[in-house]
């Protein structure tokens, strides 16, 4: 019995760095402390949102987002394991970002009434009844599906079908969050900049900062 116990270990553990996307379900809860008006609610609702229609179809990409977050992670975890590392440390800085700001600078988007009862309609309801219309400012939606497809177009192991397939969710996703209300234009500016940013600071400032001192060190070697 031990012996199979220990054999099964064994198979096991190299899937054993998948326990970090319990982070995800850790970061859900924090979330849901911060879902809440503060004492003042800003609105950052421009023209250009205002001419955005309401279409409830897109429901169902918004709806089906952080199970295409987690397909993607699990993807990378087998065929591209260094970028699996970063996509969990970038969605947590990213994300614990978003609470620090969401509970200084609240915003939140008008949502409008849904009256129809087919299933794309209800399922509008339910996205609005489990999310209140706040931590808006940057979109999470938005800068996970935004740094999945980052993610994909730097990998070793990307084809063209899964960077069609990859582009074209996460491009639905963040058009669901305009469609259906739940954000506005500048939510989803500011999640694609703080992907941009984080992912210069953590890991291209320092990756060029290495390569220099290799080329210095050869130099001195050479010297």
């Amino acid at each position: 019995m031990v012996t199979k116990v220990n054999a099964m270990m064994q198979r096991l553990r190299p899937l054993a760095p998948l326990v970090l996307m319990l982070v995800f379900p850790v970061l859900g809860s924090i979330y849901q402390l911060v879902n809440h008006p503060n004492d003042r609610v800003y609105s950052l609702v421009t023209q250009a949102d205002l001419a955005i229609p309401f279409i409830k179809y897109f429901a169902l990409p918004y709806g089906v987002w952080i199970f295409y977050i987690y397909a993607c992670l699990v993807y990378l975890f087998f065929k591209d394991r260094n970028l699996y590392y970063r996509g969990i440390i970038l969605y947590t800085v990213c994300a614990m970002t978003c609470y620090g700001i969401y509970l200084v600078f609240q915003t939140t988007v008008p949502r409008p009434v849904v009256t129809g009862s087919d299933p794309f309609s209800e399922l509008v309801r339910f996205i609005y009844k489990r999310d209140q219309p706040y931590n808006c400012f940057p979109s999470i939606h938005c800068f996970s599906s935004y740094m999945v497809m980052r993610l994909f177009l730097t990998s070793k192991a990307r084809s063209r079908m899964i960077m069609i397939l990859v582009s074209t969710m996460s491009i639905l996703i963040i058009a669901s969050t305009q469609f259906v209300k739940q954000h506005v234009l500048w939510d989803a500016v500011a999640a694609i900049a703080m992907v941009e940013i984080y992912h210069l600071v953590i890991y291209v400032l320092p990756g060029a900062h290495r390569s220099r001192e290799k080329v210095r060190q050869q130099k001195e070697l050479q010297a």
